[in-house]
């Protein structure tokens, strides 16, 4: 199926255009590209210009270029343009403008991308579906799953993220969704905003891009929820609450046989559903999907019963037995919010010993050795039977426990998967979690190695 031509794509970027050609998707990466794509040669690590021979080797129907690249025909199709990421953005900004369905766009300190995920298969036989890949969700994963988006897509869910201070609302505003949920606000790249209301009000700025009568879903548990509806309001946006309390409400969350069952009351009305997961953060984040696709319009049963087809995403909280033992493999990201949760989820398993191999929680300022000390004192803790650690951080965390529970530290994630023998047994249910940098998930591959157990088929 035709996604963009030579004519329709120079018209959106106001590039030049050479031969005639149809392209059926659009790629950054000579790794993953597929015959049809447009490549767009955007510079990062390497300059994406020296892949561009590579790129129409491979089939590229053209490439997305502000030069001719050396070692490339004169003649090749190309698309010219005077900077390739702002072209790129121009052609995302048309695809959205040329869609007629309904876009939800998702941001939060912890669970974007589980959530969007949960949203994209809840909707699943409500038309045609377009989402993001993977974490595709800075300044130009937004534009590029824009770029890729059908003419045709009914839903389209954006996910939105942030390292820095006013990042969020151009890319809202880039997006235009009908429909924006916050999943929470944490202290994840705290040393960038200095305090969590700081947080609050970047991840509010997402309702400044909503189209007009958006709706906007937000936790209402939160310390800083006033902040977060304060910012749907200033946009004139319809808003809904989501959490213990709210319009959107978890009224129950029932752990049984390696799932969740959940009741919720959702504007009024009762919905029962199941996850196949036992972290009750889930949960939480569910029943605010839930919200944002009745409000996006969506038939909200449906939506209810295709939630049991979702799993966690690999490395986010996934529930797997290895030979001999249960792993929570949550080595994805961490920051206290979300170790909290996985905390909780490890002491919600029943069975062998409780064990938590835990990294470092980075980017978390000034206040980061109190933030990994003050996990000692987390009330999920108190079912924790052993906690490993590695990093300088989590030294400090270490330290703080009492001796019972104090497992192995280590100065790197490295050194401690290097003990592995060491560190579970037979039986154990282990969590491990920590920052991406802080290497952790090298101890669920030297887990796995062990078991001899490929990492489960889930969305990366």
């Amino acid at each position: 199926m035709s996604l963009w031509t030579a004519n329709e794509a120079a018209a959106a970027t106001g590039g030049r255009a050479q031969g005639e050609w149809t392209a059926t998707g659009v790629s950054i990466d000579t790794r993953t590209i597929q015959p049809g794509d447009l490549f767009v040669a955007l510079k990062d690590a390497r300059d994406g210009h020296e892949f561009v021979a590579q790129a129409l080797d491979k089939g590229a129907a053209a490439a997305l270029v502000s030069r001719i690249p050396e070692g490339v025909d004169p003649t090749a199709p190309l698309l010219v343009v005077p900077d390739v990421l702002v072209a790129l953005e121009a052609l995302g900004r048309a695809g959205r403008k040329r869609m007629a369905g309904k876009v939800i766009a998702v941001t939060g300190s912890v669970g974007k991308t589980s959530t969007k995920d949960m949203a994209r298969v809840a909707l699943t036989g409500q038309g045609r579906i377009h989402a993001a890949e993977a974490s595709y969700n800075n300044h130009w994963g937004v534009p590029l799953t824009l770029a890729r988006m059908p003419q045709d897509t009914d839903f389209a869910i954006i996910e939105i993220g942030m390292n820095h201070p006013g990042e969020i609302a151009p890319l809202s505003r880039l997006a235009r969704p009908h429909v924006a949920m916050i999943t929470t606000v944490a202290a994840a790249h705290l040393e960038a905003f200095g305090a969590i209301e700081g947080i609050a009000r970047e991840k509010g700025s997402i309702f400044e891009g909503l189209e007009p009568i958006g709706h906007a879903i937000i936790p209402e548990d939160l310390p800083v929820t006033q902040i977060l509806r304060d910012c749907a309001d200033d946009a004139g946006a319809l808003v809904m609450g989501f959490g213990r309390d709210g319009q959107a409400k978890l009224v129950q969350a029932k752990p049984e046989d390696g799932a969740i069952r959940c009741r919720a009351r959702i504007g009024g009305e009762t919905i029962d559903f199941t996850l196949q997961t036992t972290g009750a953060h889930f949960a939480m984040n569910a029943v605010g999907v839930l919200a944002a696709l009745a409000a996006a319009g969506a038939d909200l049963r449906e939506a209810a019963k295709r939630l049991g087809d979702w799993l966690p995403p690999k490395g986010r909280g996934a529930v797997e037995d290895l030979a001999g033992l249960r792993l929570i493999d949550d080595s994805y990201n961490a920051n206290p919010t979300s170790l909290s949760a996985g905390l909780a989820t490890l002491a919600g398993l029943q069975g062998g010993r409780r064990v938590a191999i835990l990294g470092d929680m980075l980017e978390l300022g000034e206040g980061e050795i109190a933030m990994h000390r003050g996990m000692a004192d987390d009330p999920a803790m108190a079912q924790v039977d052993l906690v490993h650690s590695a990093g300088p951080r989590m030294r400090y965390l270490h330290d703080a426990l009492p001796p019972t529970r104090r497992g192995i530290w280590a100065e790197s994630a490295t050194d401690l998967a290097g003990r592995l023998a060491d560190l579970v047994a037979p039986g154990d249910i282990v969590l491990v979690k920590g920052s991406k940098s802080s290497k952790i998930s090298t101890v669920v591959d030297a887990l796995r190695k062990a078991a001899q157990t490929p990492a489960p088929d889930t969305k990366e």
